[in-house]
């Protein structure tokens, strides 16, 4: 059995060294590199388990680290924990978003050390187990199809990735290397109007797939991917997918159906947008979302994403979600909208 492999980053010799020599004691395999840059090539190069790297060090710090190898779809998904003596909230907070999964504050004892690179490699093994309980979902779209096997074996050495809520999975420009499908939680698309105001494209949820009209129209994201709910993420690399529809004519049928689904999605919030009031808009919008809940009593959204969705003010969301509630229409506490008239809400008069 190989050994698990793990890359210090870190610019400070004495800690670098220090760290290298307890993980070398636990049986561990240890890669050093003493700044930023020498740690990104390094981790392109030997794709380690585990990477630990601070924050302040030259040339390149750690959050540029994190974000060049997030960048790469063969290093995006290795457990990233931060080691420094930054500990204000906001920075911490910062990291996370940005896709760390856990952070060392200095000084750290050999205890908190090897509990955190073993909480991350148990954490490992368990999204290795729900990937693999996980892929069966992906039946529905490559059903009857010769080339699941073939994704399978595409898949075996992949990671499930968590990501939390508000984090940007990726941003409008960026290369299109990827479809993602939902294991849970929620995503949000958008794109930025000319006047600067955030315009909703879609909302997906468990089993869905997204990313996929980027990766027919070009080779750059054609808009923003954002996290609504804390979601559970796979991705199918780009070259997988060249490759399938290549092989397998019926799978690039049903992607194609997927799309197909996508445009009418479209048309119709355009039509919405050109001829619906904004009562009609409101409601059209909060059975969209109920339906997406089927299982709970209600859910939660801010008003920005519901004046996202709907193409309207945020004034005007709240006063409408008023009305609603005065109505016996909708119930609404602490941000959470339960429907408590599916009917009234669609016979809401244009």
């Amino acid at each position: 059995m190989n050994k698990v492999c793990i890359l210090i980053i870190e610019d400070n010799n004495d800690i670098r060294e220090s760290t290298s020599e307890i993980l070398e004691l636990a049986k561990y395999e240890v890669l050093q590199a003493s700044n930023g840059k020498q740690g990104v090539e390094l981790a392109i190069k030997h794709i380690p388990d585990i990477i630990l790297c601070d924050i302040m060090m030259p040339k390149l710090d750690g959050y540029g680290v994190l974000h060049l190898l997030n960048k790469r779809e063969d290093t995006a998904l290795i457990p990233f924990i931060f080691i420094t003596a930054k500990t204000d909230r906001v920075e911490v907070r910062k990291g996370i978003e940005m896709g760390a999964d856990d952070y060392l504050t200095k000084p750290f004892d050999d205890i908190e050390l090897l509990n955190a690179i073993e909480s991350r490699l148990k954490k490992k093994e368990r999204q290795a187990s729900i990937y693999s309980s996980n892929l069966s979902k992906m039946t529905s779209l490559f059903q009857a199809s010769s080339g699941l096997d073939e994704l399978r074996k595409a898949f075996d050495e992949r990671k499930i990735k968590f990501y939390k809520k508000k984090q940007v999975i990726y941003y409008e420009g960026d290369v299109a290397n990827a479809v993602y499908l939902i294991i849970a939680g929620s995503i949000k698309t958008t794109k930025i109007t000319e006047s600067g105001k955030e315009f909703m494209t879609g909302i997906y949820s468990k089993e869905d797939y997204f990313g996929i009209t980027s990766l027919f129209t070009g080779k750059e994201y054609k808009e923003t991917a954002e996290v609504m709910e804390d979601a559970t993420l796979c991705s199918v690399p780009r070259d997988v997918i060249d490759q399938l529809f290549y092989k397998y004519p019926d799978i690039a049928e049903k992607f194609v159906k997927i799309l197909a689904h996508n445009v009418l999605a479209h048309e119709e919030k355009l039509l919405q947008l050109a001829y619906f009031s904004v009562r009609k808009r409101m409601a059209e919008v909060l059975l969209k979302l109920h339906t997406k809940h089927p299982h709970i009593e209600g859910f939660e959204i801010s008003r920005e994403n519901l004046a996202s969705m709907a193409g309207m003010a945020i004034e005007t969301v709240s006063r409408i979600l008023s009305d609603f509630k005065d109505e016996n229409l909708i119930d609404r506490n602490a941000g959470k909208i339960t429907i408590l008239d599916t009917l009234r809400l669609q016979k809401i008069k244009n």
